[in-house]
C-alpha cells in the first residue's frame, strides 16, 4: 500500500498523547518529538510561519509521518528520549548514552564487598550511582574504608567453608583493614551492620553512622581504652568533615532532584543536583546542542527525562525554575524563597559556571566556533539583518576645547584589529563642536572606503546619544550608505543603545556578552582617541616652547627636531652637540635657555 500524502496523514492523527517521527523522502528518520495532543502538535508544523530557518528546512524535508500513541505524558517523554538516543535524528538535540559512568557496587554475597565498577549486572547486587566523576567514587570509597573494615578478597565465604578452615587471613587483616571474616573472626551480623551504615552514607545520610561512632567512642573512653577511643574520634572527624562539605541546606529536604537551565543561541546547559538528607550527593551538567531554536522549556523537559533515566533517579519531587509538564508521577515545585530557592539558585550558578568554562575551552580549542556563537548572539541581541563580523566605533576627543581629534577602532569577529585603527584631526570644524566633528570623521572614513573599494562594516557604533547618532547619519545619507550599514549610538550614563528613527532606547542585560563587546569597543575608541590627543598636545607644547626662545626661528626648530627627534632631547643636549647642528650662536641661545631655567 502506498504511503498516504501528508495532508491525509495530518487529518487522521489522533488527539492523544504520543510520539511522532518525521521521515525524509529516502525513508531516514530526521526528527522525533513528543506531544500531549499528537494532532495539534504535528499540524502546527504545517500551519505556522516559522521564524527559525532550520525549522522551515525541516518542514520542507518531511515526506512521511509516523506516530506512537501512549497512555500518559510521562510515557511520551521516556519514549521520545529513547528514540532520539537510538536514531540520533539530524534535527534533534544531541543526547548521548552513558556507557562509562562509574557506580559503587555492594555485591550480593555473604560478607559483601564494596567496590567501583562501570558495568551493571542484574545479579541482585546493589548499585549506587552512576557518578559523574571517578574522583567522587574514589573519595567515597576511601571514606568508607577509613570508617569500616571490609574485605577485599573474592573468596566464597560460605558458612561451611569458613567452619572447615578453608581460608587463612591475608595481609589486609594484619594491617587492620579487615577483621578476618574468612577465619570466623567477625560475625555476619557485625559485618552487615557496617554494610547497612555504608548504604546510608551512600544515600547521603551520615546521622546514623555519626551517632554510632560517638556512642562507641564514649564507651571506650569510659573503659579507659583511650587509644581505641582516639581511633573512633578520628573517624568521627573524617565523617563530620565530609558532611560539612556536602551539606548546604535544610537537612529536612531529602530525596529531591533539582534542575536549572541557562542557554545561548546554540546550546542549552542543564544542571542537575540530587539531594538526600540535606546534602548534595550528585551534581551533573548536561550540554545540549540546539537544532531548531528550542525554548528553555523544551530543552529542560527533555533533559530532565534523560538525566533521571541516566542516573536511575526515582525521586518523587523535583525543583525547577518554571512550570513544566512531566506527568502525574512527579511533584513539580517552583521555589520562590527560602532554602528551596537557595538550592535552585545554586544549581543555576553551577550551570552558568559550566557554560563559562566551556566558553573558555572553546576560545582555546575552537576559536571559530566561539566567534560564530558571539556573532550569532550579537545579531539577535541588536536586531541586525546580518552578523556584525566587521564593526567600527567612533569617539571624539577635544579635552579643554583644544586640538579636536577623533578615533575609529575596528573589531573583526569580536576581536580588536589594531592595524586598522585610525586617528582623525578635525579639519573643517572651528572650536569644540562634537556633532559637527562626528559628521566630518564619519564622512571622511566612509568616503575613503568607498573610493578605495574597501569592504564596509556591518555595524557602526557611535559613542554618544541621539545627537551624535543624527550627525553620523547625515554623512551616511550624503554618501548614500543609509540602510547599507547598520548604525547605533551608545549613551554613556545608562548604557542606552539608540537606533535611527527610534525614540525608545534598547537596554541590554548588563551581563550580556553583546554589551560587553560594545563596551570594549567604546572603551578602546576612547583610549585610542585620548592617546592621540595627549600626544598632539605634548608635541604642540614642546614645539611652542622651542619657538619662544629669543633668536630661534622656525627653521632652527625644524633642524633641531629633525636631528634630535624630540624637544626633550634638545633640552638635554650638550652645547657641542647643539653647535654641530645649528652653529655656535644659536646653540648658545638654546643651551642657555634650558640651563638657566
Amino acid at each position: 500500500m502506498d504511503t498516504p500524502d501528508l495532508e491525509i496523514q495530518l487529518k487522521t492523527l489522533p488527539n492523544q498523547p504520543g510520539v511522532y517521527q518525521y521521515y525524509d523522502k529516502e525513508g531516514t528518520i530526521i526528527y522525533v518529538g513528543k506531544a500531549k495532543n499528537l494532532k495539534k502538535r504535528v499540524s502546527s508544523y504545517f500551519t505556522k510561519t516559522h521564524d527559525y530557518g532550520k525549522t522551515r528546512v525541516l518542514v520542507k524535508k518531511i515526506a512521511d509521518i509516523k506516530h506512537i500513541v501512549v497512555d500518559t505524558e510521562t510515557d511520551a517523554l521516556l519514549l521520545e528520549n529513547n528514540l532520539i538516543k537510538k536514531y540520533q535524528p539530524r534535527y534533534n538535540v544531541l543526547l548521548k548514552d552513558d556507557k562509562s559512568y562509574p557506580w559503587i557496587c555492594i555485591k550480593n554475597e555473604r560478607f559483601p564487598r564494596v567496590f567501583s565498577t562501570r558495568r551493571v549486572f542484574k545479579d541482585g547486587s546493589e548499585y549506587f550511582g552512576p557518578y559523574t566523576s571517578g574522583k567522587t567514587v574514589h573519595t567515597l570509597l576511601d571514606l568508607i574504608k577509613g570508617l569500616y573494615s571490609l574485605r577485599t578478597c573474592n573468596y566464597d565465604l560460605a558458612q561451611e567453608k569458613i567452619e572447615a578452615g578453608k581460608y587463612k587471613v591475608c595481609l589486609e587483616y594484619h594491617l587492620g583493614n579487615c577483621k578476618g571474616p574468612c577465619e570466623g573472626y567477625e560475625t555476619i551480623e557485625e559485618y552487615n551492620e557496617n554494610i547497612k551504615a555504608i548504604k546510608e552514607i551512600l544515600k547521603g545520610n551520615f546521622k546514623d553512622s555519626l551517632s554510632q561512632f560517638k556512642t562507641q567512642m564514649k564507651a571506650f573512653a569510659e573503659n579507659m581504652q583511650f587509644e581505641e577511643a582516639q581511633k573512633i574520634k578520628e573517624k568521627v572527624e573524617v565523617l563530620e568533615n565530609y558532611q560539612a562539605k556536602s551539606t548546604i541546606i535544610n537537612p529536612k529536604i531529602s530525596n529531591v532532584d533539582v534542575f536549572s537551565i541557562t542557554s545561548d543561541e546554540s546550546y542549552g546547559y542543564v544542571n542537575f543536583l540530587q539531594l538526600s538528607y540535606g546534602s548534595i550527593i550528585r551534581s551533573h551538567t548536561l550540554e545540549i546542542k540546539k537544532k531548531l531554536d528550542e525554548t528553555d522549556e523544551e530543552l529542560l523537559g527533555l533533559a530532565i527525562t534523560e538525566i533521571r533515566q541516566r542516573f536511575n533517579s526515582n525521586s518523587k519531587e523535583i525543583y525547577v525554575p518554571f512550570k513544566i509538564a512531566l506527568g502525574e508521577d512527579v511533584k513539580v515545585t517552583i521555589p520562590k524563597l527560602g532554602d528551596k530557592k537557595h538550592i535552585l539558585d545554586l544549581s543555576l550558578r553551577n550551570a552558568k559556571y559550566y557554560r563559562m568554562d566551556r566558553f573558555k575551552q572553546m576560545k582555546i580549542v575552537d576559536p571559530d566556533r566561539h566567534a560564530n556563537r558571539i556573532m550569532a548572539q550579537m545579531k539577535a541581541d541588536l536586531r541586525l539583518s546580518e552578523e556584525p563580523r566587521h564593526i567600527e566605533c567612533f569617539d571624539n576627543s577635544n579635552i579643554q576645547g583644544t586640538h579636536p581629534v577623533a578615533a575609529c577602532v575596528v573589531f573583526k569577529n569580536g576581536k580588536p584589529s589594531k592595524k586598522e585603527y585610525r586617528h582623525f584631526n578635525i579639519k573643517t570644524v572651528e572650536g569644540p563642536d562634537d556633532f559637527a566633528s562626528m559628521e566630518e570623521v564619519v564622512y571622511r572614513r566612509y568616503r575613503r572606503l568607498v573610493e578605495e573599494n574597501q569592504p564596509l562594516p556591518q555595524l557602526i557604533i557611535i559613542d554618544g546619544g541621539k545627537g551624535q547618532l543624527s550627525s553620523a547619519l547625515k554623512s551616511l545619507d550624503e554618501l548614500k550608505l543609509r540602510g547599507t550599514i547598520a548604525i547605533i549610538g551608545i549613551a554613556k550614563r545608562l548604557e542606552e543603545l539608540f537606533y535611527p528613527e527610534d525614540p525608545i532606547p534598547l537596554y541590554l542585560d548588563k551581563k550580556s556578552e553583546t554589551l560587553k563587546i560594545i563596551q570594549q569597543l567604546r572603551n578602546e575608541a576612547h583610549r585610542f582617541g585620548i592617546e592621540h590627543h595627549r600626544n598632539k598636545r605634548s608635541k604642540t607644547a614642546l614645539n611652542t616652547e622651542l619657538e619662544t626662545i629669543q633668536g630661534v626661528g622656525e627653521k632652527t626648530v625644524v633642524e633641531l627636531l629633525r636631528h634630535f627627534k624630540s624637544a626633550k632631547r634638545v633640552a638635554n643636549a650638550k652645547l657641542d652637540e647643539l653647535e654641530a647642528v645649528v652653529g655656535v650662536s644659536r646653540a648658545e641661545k638654546v643651551y642657555n635657555y634650558y640651563h638657566e631655567k
